[in-house]
């Protein structure tokens, strides 16, 4: 499972003219889900994300978590996270999840962050999205849970 995190000020996702999701500071999270994911990888990523020191303390270092801050978080589903791209002009997807695998753990995924008690918005599965992003820093971190350590 891979995530991709951007630290903002402010974000918003849209389906056609209807905006469906929208957070102040926090987190926006891009979430694409590989074939051999399970809920394991899930649970990690989840964890991995809300704990990360990635806001500023009184001093201006990267100390804080969206925990310790109370990050709202915005998690969007990106199958194309999973593109490979190393051979030729057009990328792959051939390792994304099937549709119905991603949707069952990308909804695990969320419900973990929000059992972390934070404000948690999202897009809307399997459909074309406008996602609005004022990045902070910018702060931009991928993640993927295949190089976690043991």
């Amino acid at each position: 499972m891979k995530a991709l995190l951007q630290r903002v000020t402010e974000a918003s996702v849209s389906v056609g003219n209807e905006v469906v999701g929208r957070i102040g500071q926090g987190l926006v999270v891009f979430v694409g889900i590989a074939q051999e994911d399970t809920e394991r990888d899930a649970n990690y990523l989840a964890d991995k994300i809300v704990n990360l020191r990635i806001f500023a303390d009184e001093a201006s270092k990267f100390n804080l978590s969206a925990l310790e801050t109370g990050g709202e978080i915005l998690i969007v589903s990106q199958f194309t996270l999973l593109a490979d791209a190393r051979k030729g002009r057009r990328p792959s997807f051939a390792e994304a999840a099937s549709p119905e695998q991603a949707e069952v753990l990308f909804t695990l995924f969320v419900d973990r962050v929000r059992d972390t008690g934070l404000k948690v918005e999202t897009g809307r599965f399997q459909q074309h999205m406008s996602v609005e992003i004022h990045n902070d820093g910018p702060v931009t971190i991928a993640l993927d849970s295949k190089e976690k350590l043991a």
